[in-house]
C-alpha cells in the first residue's frame, strides 16, 4: 500500500525548469512536499525522499495523510 501511494503521488508530481536553470518539483496533494536540483533526475530523487519522510512524519504525528487515488495510509481508530 505504501509503495503504491508513493509512486501514485510521485506520478502527479508537478515540475518547472527555474530561471537559474534548477528543477523544482512539487506534489499539489501533499502540502509543503518539494524538491529542487541541477537535473530532472536528481529533483525526483530529491522530491521522492521529501515525500517518504513527509509521510513517515506524518503518519508519527498522527496528521491527516491526504488520500490518493482512492490509498489511504491514515489509521483509523475503531469505537469499542
Amino acid at each position: 500500500m505504501l509503495t503504491n501511494y508513493i509512486r501514485i503521488a510521485m506520478q502527479k508530481a508537478t515540475y518547472d525548469l527555474l530561471e537559474d536553470g534548477t528543477f523544482y518539483g512539487e506534489i499539489p496533494e501533499c502540502q509543503g512536499v518539494w524538491g529542487n536540483a541541477f537535473t530532472l533526475e536528481a529533483c525526483r530523487n530529491e522530491l521522492q525522499d521529501a515525500l517518504e519522510g513527509w509521510i513517515i512524519l506524518g503518519l508519527r504525528l498522527s496528521h491527516t495523510i491526504p488520500i490518493i487515488d482512492g490509498i489511504d495510509l491514515n489509521f483509523s481508530k475503531e469505537v469499542a
